[in-house]
């Protein structure tokens, strides 16, 4: 790890999955945002401050296996009831996926606490959870300079808008994927919809495109969510996805795309990041969130080496470059 490389802290749910794919089908799985982001954290900065809550029923072996990858259980809650669980199945056009079942469980009634000893973090993590949650972790989150990511999805979009509202108005860099956000911008012009994310608080925003890659906005002090006009070219980048001759299991990917974000900007300290440092982190997070795709869960990411991260940064330097 580089020298100067910053904690994160990242918070959100962990979870048992079962997922079935067209040609296979597992079960027991490690998932939940901040497994997964953490996980990708990993491979850029140590140590990486996990907080959620598991059940009594949660495999150890997940989280002996996070904390063999750098990530710190201080922040994890021990609850006597039954874990987050996740039920899905996908497609044969791996896009689209069937939620079976949902079992919120211990999350119901989930508040989050930030132990003393990580609340000085200054890299801070909101993976995909209740608006409230994150409210919560926002507001013991102590560091005096400090920059926070946010993710959400389309149910708190539709339940807790308000909140939501709230918690970009305390963030630093938004992530979101295309069909949330032209259902909370309300348009269908991504370009237009990410001028309007901007205008919402966030001084950067990431439209998350799935196997398409991924659209990066930068406010630049500039007035947002009026004009008709493309973005100037110094505030817009467009990165592509890195091309997979087959796709296993693609749960996780957009959470490990906001770990390996999030985990790049925090081994290059300072925390004033430049358009320029969130461009690389989007490349990088692209990166990694293809591992993911590759085996069921977290086992590629598990597999892996920093090294192999790299490799492939290479490969899809010379694929892009032109």
């Amino acid at each position: 790890m580089p020298k100067e490389s910053h904690p994160i802290i990242v918070g959100g749910t962990v979870a048992i999955d079962h997922v079935k794919t067209p040609g296979s089908e597992a079960s027991n799985l490690l998932g939940g945002s901040a497994a997964y982001a953490a996980l990708a954290g990993s491979f850029y900065t140590q140590p990486v401050h996990l907080v959620g809550i598991v059940g009594q029923d949660f495999p150890e072996e997940h989280l002996r296996m996070l904390e063999g990858r750098g990530v710190t259980l201080d922040g994890i809650e021990r609850s006597e009831g039954d874990s987050f669980t996740w039920s899905g199945e996908y497609r044969e056009n791996m896009n689209d996926r069937v939620t079976h079942r949902v079992g919120l469980n211990v999350l119901e009634d989930w508040q989050v606490k930030i132990p003393a000893g990580i609340a000085d973090t200054p890299i801070v993590v909101l993976a995909n959870m209740s608006p409230d949650n994150q409210l919560q972790m926002l507001g013991q989150c102590r560091a005096k300079e400090r920059f926070v990511i946010a993710d959400t999805m389309d149910l708190w979009i539709e339940i807790a808008n308000e909140r939501l509202h709230e918690v970009l108005g305390q963030i630093d860099l938004f992530v979101i994927n295309e069909g949330e956000a032209r259902d909370f911008a309300g348009t269908s012009n991504l370009v237009e919809a990410g001028r309007i994310l901007l205008g919402k608080g966030p001084e950067f925003v990431v439209i998350k495109l799935g196997e398409f890659g991924a659209m990066l906005f930068w406010a630049n002090n500039q007035e947002v969510g009026g004009s008709d006009s493309v973005p100037c070219r110094e505030t817009f980048f467009r990165c592509a996805a890195f091309p997979l001759r087959g796709i296993a299991d693609p749960t996780g990917a957009g959470d490990s795309f906001l770990g390996g974000l999030a985990g790049y900007l925090a081994s290059h300290a300072g925390g004033d990041y430049s358009f320029e440092h969130i461009r690389q982190a989007v490349v990088q997070g692209s990166v990694v969130a293809s591992f993911t795709c590759e085996a069921f869960s977290t086992r590629q990411l598990e597999s892996i080496s920093r090294g192999d991260i790299d490799e492939r940064l290479e490969v899809f330097r010379e694929m892009t470059r032109w």
